[in-house]
């Protein structure tokens, strides 16, 4: 399994949480967190080559799409196209709200983008959508009339 994650706190605590001391090396621009089978690279997902993860045939962004203000998003969705292979498969969930009505990150992906930005790369399809649950931190700052969505998505051929 391999991560790749901005903070290196999150990081760090990642293998806290899980009792686990890992080996820390450096991989081009980014620190390279590992134990057993578990691979962290730390660092910026737009900085991450094909050449430092290898093959990926399955992805979860569960908070990626989300962190980026509206003017990285193309540049995310882009280069999450030119890393996968053909064939490649993964779970996207986001989250809508409506403008105006919180400051994030996490920032308001609405269905109509998802598919404007990922739809020539990938087929998509929406298995869930449902307002966000009473015990979602977010409601508690301040976050209300929030919905999450869930896509599967799998990487188109060219």
């Amino acid at each position: 399994v391999v991560g790749v994650e901005l903070s290196e706190l999150a990081c760090r605590a990642f293998f806290a949480e899980r009792r686990l001391e890992p080996e820390i090396s450096l991989r081009g621009a980014f620190r390279v967190f590992t134990a057993g089978s578990i691979e962290l690279l730390c660092g910026d997902f737009l900085a991450l080559t094909p050449a430092l993860i290898g093959s990926v045939s399955l992805v979860y962004d569960r908070a990626a799409l989300i962190a980026l203000p509206p003017g990285l998003r193309a540049r995310y969705s882009r280069h999450l196209t030119d890393l996968l292979p053909a064939g490649a498969r993964g779970l996207l969930i986001t989250l809508d709200y409506p403008d105006q009505a919180f400051s994030g990150p996490p920032f308001a992906v609405p269905d109509s983008e998802v598919n404007a930005r990922l739809g020539s790369g990938f087929e998509i399809d929406r298995c869930h959508h449902a307002p966000l649950k009473p015990e979602n931190p977010l409601l508690a700052r301040g976050l209300e009339d929030a919905s999450e969505s869930v896509f599967v998505v799998q990487r188109r051929a060219g």
